[in-house]
């Protein structure tokens, strides 16, 4: 199964049937762009039939089961499989998937975000969503899902270690560094907000803006901050904490 919200220019595989027949639902399909709906790959429940889909699709969200993270390995491909939308049905369906964790208890907060994952394995994320409409291979389905969530989870572990590494370090060199009672206030501050505009970190780090104003400069100045945007006219500079964002990132981004 092809998502649909990959974009019909970035992806040949995507294709829908675009045009409005009368006043009826537009059909929805995932083939080879350009091509008729009989050729496609995998065509979604008709429209006819989608609002009832929806329907047991929602009642089954809010049923209590035995296993949440079987309930929504489960939940995200029959969202996937009932393909809405003419676009954004991937975005929304893995979007279901912290929001769900965190409604369940599982997460503190909605952030858990299996892209990265999936998109790392895409060929078998689609293999194994086709799998389930053609083959009701659940299992297979199921297995993939589950272990994605365990390797997603062992990845994030890893990076919250990194930022704590990061924080211990960071914390006895920026202290020396500028000889402030608000410099932990400050770096505070920069873990929770990476990337700020100057004038935001003055008015909101609940410091005097002076010692703001000397905090954001030596940060700047030792390579603590790099000015990834600078000021013009009213313009202000846009700064960003490159070590912590290239650990959140998995890689050298900024």
């Amino acid at each position: 199964m092809q998502s649909a919200d990959q974009g019909t220019a970035q992806n040949p595989h995507v294709g829908r049937a675009g045009q409005r027949q009368g006043a009826g639902p537009i059909p929805n399909y995932i083939g080879v762009y350009g091509r008729p709906l009989e050729e496609a790959r995998f065509v979604p429940i008709a429209p006819e039939e989608l609002q009832a889909g929806m329907d047991r699709w929602e009642k089954y969200l809010h049923e209590s089961t035995q296993d949440g993270l079987v309930q929504l390995a489960l939940i995200h491909a029959e969202f996937e499989s009932l393909h809405p939308f003419l676009d954004g049905n991937g975005r929304i369906g893995r979007m279901l998937i912290p929001l769900y964790l965190a409604d369940r208890k599982l997460l503190q907060s909605p952030m858990f975000y299996l892209s990265e994952y999936l998109e790392a394995n895409r060929q078998e994320y689609y293999d194994r969503l086709l799998a389930v409409s053609r083959d009701g291979d659940w299992t297979g389905w199921c297995w993939f899902f589950l272990e994605a969530l365990q390797r997603h989870a062992l990845t994030n572990e890893g990076k919250a270690q990194k930022i704590l590494d990061l924080y211990q370090r960071r914390k006895d060199w920026f202290v020396n560094l500028m000889h402030s009672q608000y410099a932990i206030r400050a770096l505070d501050w920069f873990f929770s907000k990476p990337i700020f505009k100057t004038p935001d970190f003055v008015a909101c780090a609940d410091i005097p803006k002076p010692t703001a104003e000397r905090i954001a400069r030596l940060a700047k100045e030792n390579g603590m901050l790099r000015e990834v945007e600078p000021g013009r006219g009213r313009r202000p500079t846009v700064l960003a904490f490159s070590e912590l964002l290239n650990i959140a990132e998995g890689r050298d981004v900024f």
